[in-house]
This record gives C-alpha cells, sequence and structure tokens, in this order.
C-alpha cells in the first residue's frame, strides 16, 4: 500500500471521528434540555456509529488506527515501524484538531477554543487506563477470533465505554488533544490532558502484554480504532 494513502486516511479518519464527537456533543448539549444524561446518549451513539463506518472503510487502507494509543500498541507487537508509527500519531492529531475545527464551523461556534471542562483526580485516571486497556484489547483479541468483526466490536465497546468508565472513555490520546480545544460538552481542559494521556498509553501497554500472553502472540496486523 502507497505510504501516502496509508497517511491520508488516518488523518481524515481522526478527522471525521473528532467532528463526531464534538459536534454531536454540541448538538445533543442544545437539544437535551440541561438533561446530561440524555446529552451523553446523543453523544455516545453517533460516536460508536461512525467508528464501525470509519473501521470498515479504512482499515484496508491504513489498520484504521485513528488512535495514538494503538498505533503505539502496534509498534508493541512490531506490527508498525517506528517512522510510520510516529507520522500516524502526527497526523492523528493534526486531523482530530481539523476535525475539531470543523465540528465548531458547523454550529457556528468560535473556531480557536481552549476547553474549561474539569476532568481530573484518581478516578478518571484510573478510568482511562481501564478504558485504553479495553479498547486495544478488544482490537487484538476481535483480530484473532474473527478479523471481520473488528469494526462492529471497536464501535460496541466504545458504546459501552462512554457509559461504564467515569472519565467517558477518551482512550485516545489524538482525542485528548483535539478535546482540549473545544469548550463544549465533549471537552477538557489543557491543564487535564497529560495526565489522561499518560494513562491511555499505560493502559495501551498493558493490553499488549496481557494480549501477549492470553493470545500466545496470534492475530495478525488489521483493522484497529
Amino acid at each position: 500500500m502507497d505510504a501516502s494513502r496509508k497517511y491520508a486516511a488516518e488523518f481524515i479518519g481522526t478527522a471525521f471521528l473528532l467532528a463526531t464527537v464534538v459536534g454531536s456533543g454540541i448538538m445533543a448539549e442544545r437539544l437535551a434540555g440541561g438533561n446530561v444524561a440524555v446529552a451523553l446518549l446523543g453523544n455516545t451513539i453517533p460516536t460508536g456509529a461512525i467508528l464501525y463506518v470509519l473501521i470498515t472503510m479504512l482499515g484496508p487502507i491504513s489498520g484504521a488506527h485513528f488512535n495514538p494509543a494503538v498505533t503505539f500498541a502496534f509498534w508493541l507487537r512490531g506490527e508498525i515501524e517506528a517512522r510510520e508509527s510516529l507520522v500516524y500519531i502526527g497526523l492523528q492529531v493534526a486531523g482530530g484538531l481539523i476535525g475539531v475545527w470543523a465540528a465548531h464551523a458547523m454550529f457556528a461556534e468560535d473556531i480557536f477554543q481552549a476547553s474549561a471542562k474539569i476532568r481530573t483526580g484518581g478516578a478518571q485516571w484510573f478510568a482511562e487506563i481501564v478504558a485504553t486497556f479495553g479498547l486495544v484489547f478488544t482490537i487484538f483479541a476481535t483480530l484473532k477470533a474473527s478479523p471481520k468483526s473488528v469494526a462492529a466490536a471497536v464501535g460496541l465497546y466504545i458504546t459501552a465505554a462512554y457509559w461504564f468508565t467515569a472519565s467517558t472513555s477518551f482512550a485516545n490520546p489524538a482525542v485528548t488533544v483535539a478535546r482540549a480545544f473545544s469548550d463544549t460538552f465533549a471537552g477538557i481542559r489543557p491543564i487535564d490532558m497529560p495526565w489522561f494521556i499518560a494513562m491511555q498509553f499505560i493502559g495501551a501497554a498493558a493490553a499488549f502484554a496481557v494480549c501477549r500472553w492470553l493470545l500466545a502472540e496470534g492475530g495478525k496486523a488489521g483493522e484497529a480504532g
């Protein structure tokens, strides 16, 4: 596969993921009438749905990582080279920011923002370890059990994790960075961002270690999310 096509897929996919996360959050908050549970549901369903679509479309091109923690985990497995993984990560972050700014533009929000939404504390940090562990575990285990089911498995996992984790399952450093620049329903204060990102990489590394044992290094590179 031509490298430029893989890179474009990671950039475009992450941009659409963040446009969905932030855009649906803005729409949900506007329509929920102050009911935070309804707003969260309105944010959750589109996110799970777009992951299914994006992984199905772009998985055959780039592997559909859209997530530096996922790219890191595949690098640990030796399935992506260090240089390529760094390019992936850079494009994921850039794509995420473009997606956030596109969402702001669509909803007539200020394009450039910094979030004031507090997301911090031990419980939320631990939640991000759990959320990212679960995401990477889902990808690797499903790749071995049923590679064609990865898109559905990832979409459904994130849909569930929005609700069973205290942090609403960011589970993605590129998503975390991008959401720090949106003072909307999906935002996170820039000062809270580093801890979330650190916990996400810890969760990804832990999932790699468990899968290496549990799956006996089985599975092959493919669609992620």
